[in-house]
């Protein structure tokens, strides 16, 4: 940590794949970073029992066991890892000014500059079954798990762009698709219905919400009720994916930072650059495109050289 009185050069808010490489990079460029992990150490991939899809993992890798790998080399070139959560900010309007950030609303640290990994919390439905079977069988991302039920019988919640388009991807890999939408019509763009609609192991249930999920260490299928006529159903499935949205960790940055109708941090260009000098943002906190560990890990590596380019300019 810096003297008493003196700023860090950067700190790091958030520990997921966008933070750590961040962390890699800057201690690399000897920024001596500092990096607070938030509420979820590791992020949303400590939730995720496997990773297929990142580079370098030949077999297949657990998600906590990735982050820890992470974490380990970031700490090797010199990365100071602090458990602890940003409770409010202070960012300055002034190039070469310092920035502010209170920790668990009790330690205030000063920063040359931020790059800000907090990400985006998937939404859930709340039910204790739901919770209890994340990571055997429930998840919040088709794209990143639906491999592992290849050939299988899954279900998909929601009636967004975000849910059509799972749907459609998870039907050209399983067995059958049931799609659960809890109005009676989807929210989606006509062309991605006419996606949803055109495949033919979809079953498209409109009104319908899961009552209980079935399984005790694993998801063996769902209990489902129509919201307008009360009547339940059960079907057997391995395989439940939550499409409902995210939320961006951004609260603590309003009034401050620019941000999307959604809470989405918005950077300038191709750039991690925020509105304010010196402020960097990386991974799901301002993509709600892509969303993925290796699309977090690549901005959080162009918020480290953002930032090692700024301090450049204002210490030349």
């Amino acid at each position: 940590m810096s003297q008493e009185g003196t700023p860090l050069k950067t700190l790091i808010i958030g520990s997921g794949p966008a933070g750590y490489t961040a962390a890699i990079y800057a201690a690399r460029a000897d920024l001596q970073p500092v990096l607070y992990t938030g509420m979820e150490p590791g992020g949303q991939l400590t939730t995720t029992t496997e990773v297929d899809n990142f580079p370098g993992y030949p077999d297949g890798v657990d998600g906590p066991a990735m982050m820890v790998d992470l974490q380990k080399q970031a700490e090797r070139f010199g990365t100071e890892v602090h458990i602890g959560m940003a409770t409010a900010v202070e960012l300055s309007n002034k190039v070469g000014g310092t920035h502010k950030v209170t920790i668990d609303n009790d330690k205030v640290l000063e920063a040359k500059t931020i790059i800000i990994a907090t990400g985006a919390s998937a939404k859930y439905l709340g039910l204790p079954s739901e919770q209890r079977l994340r990571g055997g069988g429930v998840s919040a991302c088709a794209v990143c798990d639906g491999f592992f039920y290849k050939g299988q019988e899954v279900a998909i919640v929601g009636g967004g762009d975000t849910a059509a388009e799972e749907a459609t991807y998870l039907a050209n890999i399983c067995k059958k698709v049931t799609m659960l939408v809890r109005k009676d019509h989807m929210r989606a763009s006509k062309a991605m219905q006419h996606r949803v609609t055109a495949k033919e192991n979809i079953d498209l249930r409109y009104n319908s919400e899961i009552d209980e999920v079935l399984g005790d260490q694993v998801v063996e299928g769902l209990r489902i009720v129509n919201n307008q006529t009360g009547e339940k159903d059960e079907i057997s499935i391995t395989g439940l994916f939550i499409a409902i949205g995210h939320k961006p960790n951004t609260d603590i940055f309003k009034d401050q930072l620019d941000m999307d109708d959604a809470g989405y941090l918005i950077t300038e260009g191709k750039s991690t650059k925020t509105n304010r000098p010196g402020v960097f943002a990386s991974g799901d906190v301002q993509d709600k495109e892509y969303r993925q560990a290796v699309t977090a890990a690549g901005t959080g590596c162009m918020a480290a050289l953002d930032a090692e380019r700024y301090l450049a300019t204002i210490e030349s």
